[in-house]
């Protein structure tokens, strides 16, 4: 009789790693958070680290480079979006009484005749409150982190989260090929080339899926700030950039950037022109994500279906914060791939038939 190739003592084995791993991100999230970005960081940069070491520059220089630059990039894009973010706010402030107007001007007659109340606003007041308060709306960053003072802990423990992200990253790009040579050989022997062969897959799998997500982020942001700097939006830019980050959510990205192209539509424009020149430029937006660029970029080799994406980060994030949203797409592609060996198992089993895995 053949020797089982997994007893029942090994399933426990990795059925107790599968929960201590849980449990570990369930009650220790937020401290491994910012590891999981570190990490997910240096995988984006491995092939830029990789390319360099293929022409003799040292693979240290070559973390370095590459961490530097993650950090250019991320500086860069706050650099553009904050300072624009304030000035909406402060836009919003200013324009807040005259959009109560408006409102109270088209709602008040209606409910006055339909439902026989009178509604009475004060809008002097109002004028008054948000005069007051107008020019603060600038240094709402500032109010929100000065309203911490109580909680220094949590101001501090935010500081070296974000802190730790680039010293992850550096350590998990320099010392990459260790780390998985030093895993692998925890795997048993006869499970190692099956297992290389899994990871290489998966690993095709999330390359694939990244590189033509990111692809598609940035068309997309050059599209929605073209866009809606045709359409006049004033704040083209930093909305048009916010929607392009975002689509990498399936729908998210397209409702807030919907939502916050309307109200940034409503505090500078008035009539309905505006408002379907906004709709125009999303509508045509999510035919172009969906048809042209999805297809184009990623097509329908990877196999992680929209819905699948949105359930795994909804799970995860359920599941495990922060730290289950970072994980959901590698274990949602390991899943993928382990799903595509487990049927082309039954297909060649006998419990499927000869006749039908012949054909």
């Amino acid at each position: 009789m053949p020797r089982r190739l997994v007893t029942p003592r090994q399933y426990l084995w990795v059925a107790g790693a599968i929960a201590v791993v849980s449990l570990a991100l369930h009650f220790l999230g937020p401290a491994i958070t910012p590891f999981l970005i570190g990490a997910i960081f240096a995988y984006l940069g491995t092939p830029l680290v990789g390319a360099m070491a293929r022409r003799r520059v040292p693979r240290t220089l070559g973390t370095v480079i590459t961490v530097l630059l993650f950090g250019v990039a991320v500086f860069a894009i706050l650099l553009v979006l904050v300072p624009l973010v304030q000035a909406e706010l402060g836009l919003a402030a200013k324009k807040l009484p005259e959009l109560f107007a408006r409102f109270m001007a088209h709602v008040s007659p209606w409910v006055q005749q339909n439902l026989g109340l009178t509604l009475a606003f004060d809008m002097a007041t109002l004028r008054e409150l948000v005069a007051e308060h107008a020019d603060s709306a600038k240094d709402l960053s500032m109010h929100l982190l000065s309203g911490l003072r109580t909680g220094g802990a949590v101001v501090l423990s935010l500081i070296v989260n974000v802190a730790l992200i680039p010293v992850v990253m550096f350590y998990v790009l320099r010392d990459w090929e260790m780390i998985w040579d030093r895993l692998f050989d925890l795997v048993p022997g006869r499970w190692r080339p099956k297992t290389r062969e899994i990871a290489g897959e998966v690993d095709a799998v999330l390359a694939e899926f990244l590189r033509g997500q990111g692809m598609v982020m940035v068309s997309l942001a050059l599209y929605y700030v073209i866009g809606l700097s045709v359409a006049g939006l004033q704040f083209a830019l930093p909305i048009g950039i916010l929607t392009g980050l975002l689509v990498f959510i399936p729908y998210v990205g397209f409702g807030t950037g919907f939502v916050l192209g309307m109200l940034a539509a409503l505090l500078q424009w008035e009539g309905i022109g505006p408002f379907l020149a906004i709709l125009a430029v999303y509508g045509v937006g999510q035919i172009l994500e969906n048809y042209v660029l999805l297809p184009w970029l990623i097509g329908d080799r990877i196999g992680l279906h929209p819905l699948a994406v949105i359930f795994a980060l909804l799970a995860f994030g359920t599941l495990f914060g922060l730290a289950g949203v970072l994980l959901a797409l590698p274990v949602s592609a390991a899943l993928l791939v382990g799903l595509r060996h487990l049927r082309g198992a039954y297909r060649r089993s006998a419990l499927y038939g000869d006749d039908s895995a012949a054909s």
